[in-house]
């Protein structure tokens, strides 16, 4: 009889693509043969309360949190809640810096960074990031003056993980939900209109994504939120703001998020080239 292995999950959570924290948990796993395990990408986590759900979620098995994350809130937020938990963790990037530490007998001079490089760039990317932090969700209408460049779409459009996605890239990013019947802040009607980007989605995979959102934070169904009619309307009333202003409007309908963010990039770079022209 063949003796059933043991298992445990890990959660891996990362304020970009999860990549180089999947590849260091994957590397270190597979050295263990008596264990199955389960990778479980978190991936552009940008708020407390999706790393508290997360930890919540790995205490209710044996469970390894690996995360990497240039986000100081949100790694205090990882660390506070798997000790709270009694869940193991690892902080790739603090790791590397030790080890580095300890051979060279010498403090860094800068923040820690395995895969970036540590220049002006990688600064501004920081930055960019906690801008998006700040401005995400309409919370500070102020910031679309701000902004590189603002989202605009109605409640599950992808708008904070396409701007988190875009601030990974150094773009100052500000989101802002389109809500039935609700004007939309003064503010987007005071900037040039290609620096707005609209969101779209079929109502039908809407009505879908909502179902499940629905389903994985456990909240209770509001009739409006999941009605197809309610969609429809808020659909329509998001596309009238986006005609006023006369934006650029992508239908992330079945899109990655990197395929959507490179479209976005595509209507960005038209953008650069077209005010660089006139500005010359």
């Amino acid at each position: 009889m063949v003796k059933r292995k043991k298992s445990y999950k890990i959660y891996v959570i990362s304020d970009t693509s999860c990549l180089s924290a999947e590849r260091v948990a994957k590397a270190t796993a597979v050295q263990f043969l008596d264990w199955d395990y389960e990778i479980i990408n978190n991936p552009f986590i940008s708020k407390e309360s999706e790393v508290v759900n997360i930890i919540n979620k790995a205490s209710k098995s044996l469970s390894i949190v690996v995360f990497t994350t240039v986000i100081k809130e949100i790694k205090d937020c990882i660390i506070e809640n798997c000790n709270k938990h009694n869940i193991e963790y690892l902080d790739i990037m603090s790791r590397f810096l030790y080890s580095f530490k300890g051979v060279l007998k010498t403090d860094p001079a800068k923040l820690p960074g395995i895969t970036r490089s540590m220049d002006d760039s990688y600064f501004k990317m920081v930055e960019a990031v906690e801008f998006a932090i700040k401005y995400d969700d309409g919370k500070l209408p102020e910031g679309i003056l701000l902004a590189d460049y603002v989202l605009i779409g109605i409640s599950r459009t992808s708008k904070t993980p396409l701007s988190m996605f875009l601030a990974h890239q150094s773009y100052k990013m500000v989101n802002i939900p389109i809500v039935l019947g609700v004007d939309p802040p003064k503010e987007l009607f005071e900037i040039d209109k290609r620096r707005v980007i609209g969101l779209i989605i079929n109502p039908r995979k809407l009505n879908s994504i909502r179902h499940e959102r629905i389903k994985v934070m456990g909240d209770k169904p509001s009739s409006s939120y999941i009605d197809m009619e309610q969609i429809l309307k808020e659909l329509e009333f998001s596309e009238k703001i986006m005609k006023k202003i006369g934006c650029p409007v992508i239908d992330v309908t079945n899109k990655a998020i990197e395929e959507s963010a490179n479209i976005i990039n595509k209507i960005i770079k038209r953008q650069e080239k077209y005010r660089k022209r006139f500005q010359n």
